[in-house]
């Protein structure tokens, strides 16, 4: 049987308004595009979504919204992973309450430079605590967000103290030769990976997926990709749509990411909601949506000059 979860799951951005608070209603109808665009899933309230900016309360009021918008328990994946254990415990008991069973754990992120066996006593006690099994857990590689890698040794030992509920790694560490070492190493947990540009280098490699920022606006290219990466007969058109992923990440990487696709989804919807953030980050100035609008503008000016 092959790993789960597969396919193309949206690390979605969070709206906000302007009292900072979740704008829910917004939230919901942009999941549901998601999916109708082509997404399997949503990987709700990771780093693109703000995560770990909003209260266990507000993480629990985001998750239910969006299951009460249609959305079912195995279509989402959330992040339930903090700092403090008894509040992942919380959270991951919550989702499973819901109806969610499969849940994206980030390691303890405020102290740098722990042990390897730190790591495996705090992931085993969230699960030991949550004591529930239809829990299943992807373990959140992101050493560029976190600080703090989750090494293979790590993975291994989880994956053997709990067989059936370790079911995958994202895999942010944006490193191409990482993310398929470790497909090689753990052929029997589903690795998503966590950027553009890594997904159809790594879909041949036994990739199950990914989980990426910029799906909030390729989520079509993305899933072409995936469905059609193995038919020699769609190359041509999997390496385009490849590559457009690649280029709006790149546009969306040249100013603080978040803020810049936030900018880039108003501009597609129409809703200026999407274009607050919650502090310590900025929304974009009015010069910088200028600048990225016509650096978009741009692109897709060339892509219908190709076609």
């Amino acid at each position: 049987m092959s790993a789960q979860p597969r396919g193309v799951f949206s690390a979605a951005l969070t709206p906000v308004r302007q009292d900072l608070s979740p704008d829910l209603p917004l939230l919901g109808s942009h999941c549901r595009n998601l999916i109708s665009e082509g997404c399997h899933g949503i990987a709700l309230l990771g780093t693109t979504g703000e995560a770990n900016h909003f209260s266990t309360e507000e993480r629990k009021a985001i998750l239910e919204s969006v299951l009460d918008e249609g959305l079912h328990g195995n279509q989402i994946l959330p992040g339930t992973g903090v700092c403090a254990l008894p509040e992942s415990v919380e959270l991951t008991k919550h989702a499973l309450s819901v109806g969610v069973e499969t849940v994206v754990l980030l390691p303890p992120f405020y102290f740098k430079n722990v042990p390897d066996d730190g790591l495996v006593q705090a992931y085993s006690w969230i699960i030991e605590q949550v004591n529930d099994p239809r829990l299943k857990v992807v373990l959140y590689h992101v050493p560029p967000i976190s600080q703090i890698p989750i090494p293979f040794g790590v993975i291994e030992k989880l994956a053997e103290r709990f067989p059936e509920t370790i079911v995958g790694v994202k895999d942010s560490s944006g490193d191409h030769d990482h993310i398929n070492r470790i497909i090689k190493a753990f052929p029997y947990l589903s690795i998503l990976v966590g950027a553009d540009p890594y997904l159809l280098p790594a879909l041949p490699h036994g990739a199950a997926g990914c989980i990426t920022a910029t799906s909030n606006l390729t989520s079509v290219d993305l899933r072409f990709i995936f469905d059609h990466f193995a038919d020699p007969a769609r190359k041509a058109e999997v390496d385009a749509a490849q590559a457009r992923c690649i280029e709006i990440r790149a546009i969306g990487s040249r100013l603080p990411q978040i803020s810049a696709l936030k900018a880039l989804l108003a501009r597609k919807t129409g809703q200026n909601g999407w274009l607050r953030v919650r502090p310590p980050l900025m929304a974009l100035t009015a010069d910088e949506r200028r600048q990225i609008i016509g650096w978009i503008e741009e692109f897709e000016s060339r892509q219908k000059s190709a076609a």
